[in-house]
């Protein structure tokens, strides 16, 4: 995949999935903002791109704020002369049950989340819109998302919302050829580490190199930060100018996509629905087709 004379801002990308991305990036030639809110993880990120004879310069901060988002496309033009692609990765987590959770719990991972995927984007779009030639929009959001998951309000809340924005950029975006995707990744990093079914065998991976055993690669699509890497580039590439509007995931041995929310069972009823009626004919109806969630629990061979 050949990337030469892109430009390629990724935050968060200090560590695990951020990281493998910059690194895929820079590796398929683009040139690349390294962004995250711990500064000398950056450095070293940078660091690791250069010595494999790419190019990279670090923009430290905690994304959230427009003026921090401002200057990662600003470093971007002011480095590299233009902005081609936008990789929002950066994240934390404060996890807690609903009636434990304090708003400060909440606000924090919004705000890193949310507004620091709406901040970013849209001073990425505003640049690549002057430039009026076309752009990717990579956004992360998560199986927590998607599905819900216990302890997670806010950061499943977030994740959700990510996906929702991406739909409705990818309509207002298509214009100006600029595509908006996101990516579903499951991989071993500080934060998947604490899932006790997965915990040993990432421990081993970080500790040695173990690689990963194939019912996680192929059976719960569950890998390395790398493995999710050549999603990013893929999106980020000319390749994928038709692909807008996605959430795809990644993992492991798996590739995927999700599908869009959408009515599963739908009943009429001539002068319409009395709790009553409902609940006479539920059974019978849309109460036939009721939708799991959570994240399915990992299946450990015996």
């Amino acid at each position: 995949m050949e990337l030469t004379g892109r430009v390629a801002v990724v935050t968060g990308a200090g560590r695990g999935l951020g990281e493998a991305y910059a690194t895929a990036l820079a590796a398929a030639g683009a040139a690349v903002v390294v962004n995250d809110a711990d500064a000398e993880s950056a450095t070293r990120t940078v660091d690791r791109i250069t010595a494999a004879g790419g190019a990279a310069v670090t923009e430290p901060g905690a994304v959230g704020p427009s003026a921090v988002a401002q200057r990662l496309v600003d470093r971007a033009v002011e480095a590299y002369g233009r902005l081609d692609a936008l990789v929002t990765n950066a994240g934390v987590l404060r996890d807690r049950m609903l009636w434990r959770m304090s708003d400060e719990e909440f606000d924090t991972v919004l705000d890193v989340h949310l507004r620091g995927t709406f901040t970013c984007v849209r001073a990425a779009v505003r640049r690549m819109r002057e430039q009026g030639d076309g752009g990717r929009i990579v956004v992360v959001g998560s199986p927590a998302g998607q599905r819900g998951n216990v302890g997670q309000t806010n950061y499943s809340a977030a994740k959700a919302g990510i996906v929702g924005m991406v739909r409705t950029w990818a309509m207002e975006c298509q214009r100006s050829g600029i595509t908006v995707n996101a990516v579903i990744p499951v991989a071993a990093t500080a934060m998947t580490a604490t899932i006790p079914a997965f915990a040993p065998y990432v421990e081993a991976w970080q500790r040695d190199g173990t690689p990963l055993p194939a019912w996680l690669r192929s059976g719960e699509g569950f890998g390395t930060p790398r493995d999710a890497a050549g999603l990013v580039v893929f999106l980020a590439s000319a390749a994928a100018g038709a692909v807008t509007g996605q959430a795809i995931g990644i993992g492991g041995n798996r590739l995927s996509l999700w599908t869009h929310p959408q009515e599963v069972t739908v009943s009429y009823r001539d002068g319409g629905w009395s709790a009553d009626a409902i609940a006479q004919t539920w059974a019978t109806t849309v109460g036939r087709d009721l939708q799991e969630v959570g994240i399915p629990a990992p299946v450990v061979p015996s």
